[in-house]
């Protein structure tokens, strides 16, 4: 071989043509320079693996065969393996493929991850957490500006408060005048006939004294005169009794903030693959609702059926006039049974977000949470006795509660054990609710709070601060309604179940109270307690024959 031959067989660097390249990049196969292997890498447009020249080619050494290096990746093991591993007993029968192909399919997957990331999903990150900030100043002059208002209306209270206590004042001043006047002139007339007494006294003891018949003679007695008495003036002195503050009419001065609260709205995917929504399904209703379960509880007429909570779709908890609470699948199988904590039966019960049972014990005067097999008492109440009960979308609890004495009644939420808002009066300080009897109740998916009055025979739908929004006595063709169970479903709608005098059946209305139509069908005959589970098919408690229907009532 000639010297130029030889020259030309001389490897060299791709970008450069240096000779004796010591690196190399197994992706794009070239030989590189260490002067050029930063231009190279700087290629983004693709992967890069750039190695010592001596190892170009190289997976790695063998874990089990330490000379070997890997070549092949074993499809059932998921592992990369050595020649020598083929024939080994632990992959006989196994697939393997060439560990550059499959390196190359996993980077490829790599790739898209690291695109999705970079181009999807930290962006959407970066925009959430960069509008928090901005919700944080918002919140800040929102309170800023209510703090503002507060201060005007309380010196616009403290003027007034100022001018009623000047003119009271002025008036007291006025008075104390009038009367001085009248009482000094008074006391001028009394000490003026006094002066008149006085001198007759002196008058007469002179005459008895003397013996002129002249004098004698012309004496006129003013006796008569003296003898009608000044009358005596009694002044009646004003009072002031400071009344009682009356703290609600004073903070209604200074309209209810409604609660601060924190709506977590899930983002759903970020990949644009079917099925990823933000919002619930439209779910139009139907002319003819139709029965897609029946499941039949131990409850009946002696041990009527009451409430009913959905588990997800497939499994519902139900309980009534004993001290028995039973989980059912939709076939009617049942799951498990868990007896109250104090053998009492429970008012009404409710599924939390997590999936755990709370029920009530209106005699304990506890709400009390299900967890496996253990129950604890999550609230106490003193004075007032805990009935119905619901689970929000916050996880907080909504529980009516009624006064030991029967005379009143309001809904309380609670977060854990504490009383975070009471809800009892509307703003002329009418009670919302009637004492006693049943209250259903339910938050709509618009944050709405809806509570069935049996008693008073309407349904008072309240907003998330407290002020109402609409009451709904029957529909327009109807007499009055005589509401047991209530349940809210995915499109805000409200469901009611009615066993009035003439009606049997469902009212459905929308999240402002307009009636859209009823279920009267004979299958739901003696409807009670209501619920919807994940996909707004509808349970009902059948009262007197102990049976759950669920019926889809919407397309």
């Amino acid at each position: 071989m000639n010297s130029q031959s030889w020259a030309q067989d001389v490897l060299r660097c791709h970008l450069c043509e240096t000779p004796g390249p010591p690196m190399h990049c197994d992706i794009c196969h070239k030989h590189l320079c260490r002067a050029c292997v930063g231009e190279h890498i700087s290629d983004l447009s693709k992967e890069h693996s750039v190695v010592p020249f001596g190892n170009r080619g190289s997976y790695g050494k063998c874990h089990k065969h330490s000379t070997k290096q890997y070549e092949l990746h074993c499809e059932q093991c998921d592992i990369p393996i050595c020649i020598q591993c083929v024939s080994s007993e632990e992959h006989r029968g196994h697939v393997f493929v060439d560990i550059k192909k499959n390196l190359e399919s996993r980077k490829q997957v790599l790739a898209k991850d690291l695109k999705e990331l970079e181009r999807g999903i930290y962006p959407k990150y970066q925009e959430i957490v960069s509008n928090i900030p901005l919700q944080i100043a918002d919140m800040q002059k929102n309170s800023q500006d209510i703090k503002a208002a507060l201060s005007k209306h309380t010196e616009a209270l403290h003027k007034e408060i100022d001018a009623i206590f000047k003119k009271r004042k002025s008036d007291l001043d006025e008075m104390d005048t009038k009367h001085h006047a009248m009482l000094t002139k008074h006391k001028n007339e009394i000490t003026h006939s006094l002066s008149e007494i006085k001198q007759s006294i002196a008058d007469l003891k002179k005459l008895l004294n003397s013996n002129d018949v002249n004098l004698i003679s012309a004496y006129k007695s003013r006796n008569a005169e003296f003898r009608r008495l000044p009358p005596k003036l009694t002044i009646l002195l004003p009072s002031f009794t400071p009344q009682d503050i009356n703290r609600k009419q004073l903070n209604q001065q200074f309209s209810p903030l409604s609660g601060l609260s924190i709506i977590s709205e899930e983002q759903g995917d970020t990949s644009d693959s079917p099925g990823a929504e933000s919002s619930p399904p439209d779910r139009p209703l139907v002319d003819e609702p139709r029965i897609i379960a029946d499941i039949k509880t131990k409850l009946g007429f002696f041990f009527p059926l009451s409430s009913v909570s959905c588990l997800g779709d497939e499994n519902i908890w139900t309980c009534g006039a004993d001290k028995i609470m039973s989980l059912h699948n939709i076939q009617g199988e049942l799951l498990k049974s868990v007896q109250t904590k104090s053998g009492n039966y429970p008012q009404d019960i409710a599924v939390t977000r997590s999936g755990d049972l709370v029920y009530t014990d209106k005699k304990e005067r506890t709400v009390n949470i299900v967890k496996d097999t253990n129950i604890e008492v999550v609230i106490k109440i003193q004075g007032w006795k805990p009935s119905f009960v619901c689970s929000t979308v916050s996880g907080d609890l909504l529980v009516v509660i009624d006064s030991d004495d029967g005379k009143q009644a309001k809904v309380v939420r609670y977060s854990g054990a504490i009383e975070k808002q009471s809800i009892q009066y509307d703003d002329k300080e009418q009670p919302l609710f009637s004492s006693g009897d049943i209250k259903y109740i339910s938050e709509n998916r618009n944050l709405d709070i809806c509570v069935s009055d049996n008693k008073a025979c309407a349904v008072v739908v309240v907003n998330q601060g407290g002020a109402l929004r609409f009451t709904f006595n029957g529909p327009p063709f109807r007499g009055s309604i005589k509401p047991y169970g209530i349940t809210t479903d995915s499109q805000c709608r409200i469901l009611i179940s009615d066993w009035s005098f003439f009606f049997r059946g469902i009212h459905i209305l929308d999240q402002d109270g307009q009636f859209l139509r009823c279920i009267d069908n004979w299958y739901i005959t003696g409807p009670w307690g209501l619920c919807v589970d994940t996909s707004d098919n509808l349970a009902v408690a059948l009262y007197g024959i102990g049976k759950v229907r669920k019926i889809q009532y919407h397309m």
